[in-house]
């Protein structure tokens, strides 16, 4: 995995004119007042609009379009956390249609602009715990997907860490029964722990309000064999953005997802574990397990 994240590290180092356009192209992006029609950005980057659509695609994991339409979502989330009006943050993100923010805010924001707003007022959350070689593990959902999934020492720790997540949703712990992505989600964590020998099931949908940048760390995440593990560094330097360490610690420390998003597997520089907001003791027992169960795969 090292060698293949150094390999393309190096792959970016030979293709300077390229990484440029594109930086070029995304700088412009990140800009209020820059254009965002593909015309205009091949334009800027000197390419022709299929090649740009391609490449940009390839580098950071997003079209010029969607990646738009993220930084628009990132600035209206830093607007309604600043308290600014709906209404005004909705048209200051750069939105002609107050509809079309509604429309895509659940997967975006993981509840409307009002409700992100009033701290997840009005949202709906049901959950349930078990038990796991690690400890405690909550599972948490909303009607659009898994919304918090968390580790500790017994349930009282893990609803009160819930509570101070979403302070004004509505919580209902549902133990019997329990709803198909909950399920989903312990039947997936349990093959992951190796504790089990069934499949693992497709994850189901999540709800997770995040930055076009955390997405993209997250994802790359997920990537990493279990048993291995890379440095900020590596990690950045695999994103293409070799000086982003600190951005990819950030993004990392930000996960919500236990276990489905594996931040367990970034460790320092130096090799020391360094932070897990689940503690350093279990993190430093997964890795363990996970070491063990890649030996034993040979």
């Amino acid at each position: 995995m090292k060698e293949a994240i150094m390999h393309q590290a190096h792959a970016h180092a030979m293709r300077p004119h390229a990484d440029d356009a594109l930086e070029r192209v995304r700088a412009t992006l990140d800009r209020e007042d820059g254009p965002t029609d593909l015309a205009s950005l091949a334009a800027v980057a000197g390419l022709s609009p299929t090649h740009l659509q391609r490449a940009f695609r390839r580098r950071y994991g997003l079209s010029p379009a969607e990646y738009a339409r993220a930084r628009r979502f990132d600035q209206l989330r830093e607007a309604l956390r600043d308290g600014a009006a709906v209404t005004d943050a909705v048209y200051e993100a750069g939105f002609g249609s107050g509809s079309r923010v509604y429309e895509e805010s659940d997967r975006r924001l993981g509840m409307t602009p009002a409700s992100y707003r009033a701290g997840g007022a009005g949202a709906s959350i049901r959950y349930t715990t078990t038990t796991t070689p690690l400890g405690r593990l909550l599972v948490a959902t909303t009607a659009k997907g898994i919304c918090s999934v968390t580790l500790g020492a017994d349930d009282a720790e893990l609803e009160a860490r819930l509570g101070d997540e979403f302070p004004y949703a509505t919580r209902e712990r549902v133990d019997e029964g329990r709803e198909e992505w909950l399920d989903a989600v312990i039947a997936r964590v349990a093959h992951e722990l190796g504790w089990s020998d069934a499949d693992a099931p497709t994850l189901p949908p999540l709800d997770v309000a995040a930055t076009a940048f955390q997405w993209r760390v997250w994802d790359a995440l997920t990537r990493i064999p279990r048993g291995e593990t890379l440095s900020y560094g590596e990690l950045a330097a695999a994103l293409g953005v070799p000086n982003a360490a600190r951005a990819i610690g950030r993004a990392c420390g930000s996960n919500r997802l236990a276990l489905l998003v594996p931040c367990h597997r970034i460790i320092r520089e130096d090799g020391s574990l360094g932070g897990w907001r689940w503690g350093l003791e279990i993190k430093q027992q997964l890795l363990a397990t996970e070491r063990a169960m890649k030996a034993a795969q040979g």
